[in-house]
């Protein structure tokens, strides 16, 4: 894989490998405009064969909004599915209703946790809160769980420090967010904290978890928690949860958003999560299979889009893929030993640039491993994957 994403950059920061279109060449090609199909299918992708490794860009083009109607609510996985939905990214919410019988948990991105004092906490972002979106989501799913995430926003390192130091402030904090979740009418929570806190203090933050956990399900709501990959990108280091927080953790919370994806980075362009770091992630957090059922691993619905000369990154969804598609019909490749597929562009003024965004394939490989090691599913986030993905589900 390195040697051929290496051989790849070379040749997009060198100049040209492949023949430029003359003006009139590329005249005629725009003037192609590649279909789309707008009807749903009486078939899933499995049966159509769109499930492929030599995938062709028209094909994503004709197909992606062409999903099996019939069976948008029959699920295929047996594990959990969390799926997240933002309030920047509608689609996310349409999603969420269209094929509300594939998941378990919805998690919209609502919420934020803050302190202004002493044992003063306030959860922000009900604003956003819909309600209506709730009960269409709920009747058109029956047991379907809405859990939104709700984040630590505006923390300092002192501000952690004077609540794990207070059963007090632990205590209030749990009642404020009890309170919020209840009121609101919502199932539980997906808690984003692990990450903003230096390692030292982790002792003390699953106590606060621990907590926080006890009192939610004693109001008979759910509680999972956001946690980095086990193994830090681009390393074979340990990353921030490790097999020793989850033991201590996973008997009392009902479980993990797993973060398996961004592995690469601007400065070494490269797929967003290789296959055997992602195995490695669920095996080494998990070795002897105790918790497996509590692990939602995660799956990116979105891709990133890398510049070779300007050593950038930018995040591409559905709309932005499928118009870089038609604007360049480029050659798709598959990464057999990351199992993912990218291609290269060239912008009239910005240089060259790779492209990694999930497809059918790259997902279909991840359910299967996801099935073998005994996990669930994450999901970041449904409105920025392509309609066709959700017959894998």
């Amino acid at each position: 894989m390195q040697v051929l994403l290496g051989t790849l950059w070379l040749a997009l920061a060198c100049g040209s490998v492949h023949a430029t279109l003359s003006k009139s060449d590329a005249k005629k090609a725009a003037s192609k405009t590649l279909l789309e199909k707008t009807q749903f299918s009486g078939k899933p992708v499995h049966e159509r064969g769109l499930v492929v490794t030599d995938l062709r860009a028209e094909d994503v083009v004709l197909e992606h909004r062409s999903y099996c109607s019939a069976k948008a609510h029959k699920r295929h996985f047996a594990g959990d599915i969390l799926g997240y939905v933002t309030p920047w990214n509608r689609h996310g919410y349409d999603v969420a209703k269209i094929f509300g019988g594939k998941f378990t948990h919805i998690a919209p991105v609502w919420l934020q946790l803050k302190r202004h004092g002493r044992e003063m906490f306030e959860v922000t972002g009900l604003d956003d809160v819909d309600q209506g979106w709730m009960r269409a989501v709920r009747k058109q799913a029956k047991g379907l769980r809405v859990v939104p995430r709700l984040r630590f926003e505006d923390w300092t390192y002192e501000d952690f420090q004077n609540v794990l130091d207070s059963e007090d402030e632990i205590e209030e904090l749990s009642r404020t967010v009890v309170q919020v979740a209840k009121s609101q009418h919502f199932d539980g929570l997906v808690v984003e904290v692990w990450s903003q806190l230096l390692t030292q203090k982790h002792a003390g933050l699953i106590h606060l978890l621990t907590h926080m956990a006890e009192a939610l399900h004693q109001a008979r709501l759910l509680v999972f928690l956001v946690i980095p990959p086990a193994v830090a990108p681009g390393t074979n280091k340990l990353g921030m949860f490790t097999h020793k927080e989850l033991e201590q953790l996973a008997p009392v919370l009902d479980g993990f958003s797993l973060m398996t994806y961004d592995y690469s980075t601007a400065q070494q362009a490269g797929p967003s999560a290789p296959l055997s770091w992602v195995r490695a992630c669920v095996q080494v957090l998990d070795p002897r299979s105790r918790w497996r059922s509590k692990i939602l691993l995660g799956l990116n619905f979105y891709g990133v889009d890398y510049s070779a000369s300007r050593d950038t990154r930018e995040p591409v969804i559905g709309a932005r893929y499928i118009q870089t598609l038609k604007d360049h019909r480029p050659q798709m490749v598959w990464d057999s030993q990351a199992a993912e597929h990218f291609f290269e562009y060239k912008k009239s003024r910005g240089g060259r640039h790779v492209v990694f965004y999930p497809t059918l394939k790259s997902l279909q490989v991840r359910l299967e491993l996801a099935r073998e090691l005994g996990v669930g599913l994450s999901i970041w986030e449904l409105g920025q994957g392509l309609d066709y993905f959700y017959d894998l589900l």
